[in-house]
């Protein structure tokens, strides 16, 4: 690249450009995925054209980055969508930094927090010094510089444009007529929106910048010839080994404790429900909420002590994994604990959102103690690293493969049919789920097993989703097509007949869908846990 700088500036600044022309003015939808993918593109021929190629585990991020990239414009639900674009993001950043190493899979949680910080770094400090590098080397060569050189030019213009502005504005209200003649000038070349273009510009040249900088890091400093502690540790062991062994005595007693009044769960089923009082709600909670967070701080407790326990002998090595394994086969425990709770909240109240992040969470960290487990007993503990971007990875993926939301719809009128749920089907929840509960409403509609009840439940949910939509949507531009959207869209047409029957009162709060029994439904969601 400093060979022919100009290309790379070149395709930096038209990527600013294209971001202003995909998401100014614009929602989120097929642009985000265009954007990097393009990027993408752009980055691998500027790379490849020097003569770098990638490493082949680098590649191996490939089929992730095209996987969540492709999520972001074919799901709509919000946890779903937003982990598919942090996950679109680290897989792309995760690229950058071990472009030429490939040593991604190797990396301690120092390796990952190192990395990131020097690419920020780089993105602002690597520009400036490749220009200074690129200048000396021409100089060297007896490269004479250009006779017209247009840079002058150019921070002329940015710094005359703001001062010239200033004071027009000032002579403007000086004097009337020079006020209107500078309106209509103004008007004559559409500078009213001047302050928007100049912001729109700046931005693209920072967005230019900070992508060649990702480019300049990838070309150079992305090859992993050391990662953190590799040689020796980082934090050289200092805590004794029977201190160690104290503390997760201690704690290893308290879990056996626990784990051992929870069993009575594990057979008691529903009876068991109501110990000291408890509701549903506060049991699951206590289930979910506070076994999590042990299990997590438990296990960063693990980590810490295997850092910095001095282990001198065989014998305390295999006394110090013995009491790691044992410590994390409990904290299964209690996460199995935890799982069974939550269903027993589910066979009650029904599935929603949380608790359906919950079901999947908890699978994916108890695989993660499984791995934690395995590691110990290899004395993989640096491999820690990859297995917690595995299980997160997981479950990333998971929630667009499950479709979060119509897996909602379809659970709880299921369980509404099959007679398993204690109270009546919560419809007024449907009205808060994004799109893409849409099309699985409506194939539960046109079902002939859905009785009449539940029936005019769903089609008042899909009147007032309808309502809703009409009032809040106006036409998206193709930047931000969604075929959630657009799935949702066909959907609803399919039913217009059968829903065009309820009646929507909207003059007062709350908004309600009238059937033609005279039963009414509210279409104000809430939420609920």
């Amino acid at each position: 690249m400093k060979n022919n700088p100009n290309k790379l500036w070149l395709i930096v600044l038209a990527l600013g450009w294209l971001f202003d022309l995909l998401f100014w003015e614009q929602n989120l939808g097929v642009n985000f995925a265009i954007f990097w993918t393009a990027a993408l593109i752009a980055v691998f021929y500027l790379l490849l054209s020097d003569g770098l190629r990638p490493h082949r585990s680098s590649l191996f991020l490939l089929p992730l980055f095209i996987f969540f990239a492709a999520v972001t414009f074919l799901r709509a639900e919000s946890m779903t969508t937003f982990l598919a674009y942090t996950f679109t993001m680290l897989t792309l950043t995760i690229l950058a930094v071990t472009y030429l190493g490939g040593r991604w899979m190797q990396y301690s949680l120092a390796d990952y927090i190192t990395k990131f910080a020097t690419l920020v770094a780089n993105m602002v400090v690597r520009p400036i010094t490749f220009t200074a590098e690129v200048r000396k080397l021409q100089t060297e060569a007896g490269v004479k510089p250009p006779r017209f050189n247009f840079m002058p030019i150019v921070r002329g213009i940015v710094i005359a444009l703001p001062i010239v502005a200033i004071f027009a504005s000032l002579l403007a209200s000086a004097d009337v007529v020079f006020g209107q003649r500078l309106d209509e000038f103004i008007k004559l070349f559409k500078l009213e929106d001047l302050p928007d273009y100049i912001f729109r510009f700046v931005y693209i040249l920072v967005i230019g910048y900070a992508l060649a900088g990702v480019v300049l890091y990838a070309s150079a400093s992305s090859k992993d010839e050391k990662l953190v502690g590799e040689e020796k540790p980082l934090i050289p062991p200092f805590l004794g080994f029977t201190e160690s062994t104290i503390v997760l005595g201690s704690v290893l007693v308290l879990f056996a404790a626990f784990v051992l009044v929870q069993f009575q769960y594990f057979f008691g089923g529903t009876t068991n429900i109501n110990v000291e009082g408890y509701t549903y709600a506060e049991y699951a909670r206590r289930g979910f909420g506070e076994l999590v967070t042990v299990a997590f701080f438990a296990l960063m407790m693990l980590l810490t002590l295997s850092g910095v326990t001095k282990r001198e002998t065989e014998t305390q090595r295999k006394i110090y994994s013995g009491m790691g394994i044992g410590l994390v086969a409990l904290l299964l425990v209690m996460l199995v604990s935890a799982y069974q709770r939550l269903g027993l909240y589910e066979a009650v109240y029904g599935f929603s959102r949380l608790r359906t992040y919950t079901h999947v969470f908890l699978v994916w960290i108890g695989l993660l103690l499984v791995a934690t487990i395995v590691l110990e007993i290899l004395r993989k503990e640096r491999m820690f690293a990859f297995a917690m971007l595995i299980a997160s990875l997981g479950f990333a993926i998971s929630l667009p493969i499950l479709n979060v939301d119509a897996f909602i719809v379809k659970q709880n009128i299921q369980r509404e049919i099959n007679g398993q749920a204690s109270e009546d089907l919560d419809s007024q929840y449907f009205i808060q789920l994004s799109d893409d509960a849409i099309p699985t409403l409506v194939e539960a509609l046109h079902s002939p097993t859905l009785p009449d009840p539940l029936h005019e439940k769903v089609a008042a949910a899909l009147a007032c989703i309808r309502h809703t939509r009409e009032q809040n949507e106006s036409e998206p531009m193709w930047q931000s097509f969604h075929f959630a959207r657009l799935n949702a869209d066909k959907a609803l047409a399919s039913v217009e007949d059968e829903i065009d029957v309820f009646k929507i009162v909207d003059r007062d709060w709350p908004i309600m869908a009238v059937a033609p029994s005279g039963e009414e439904y509210y279409c104000s969601p809430y939420y609920y846990d």
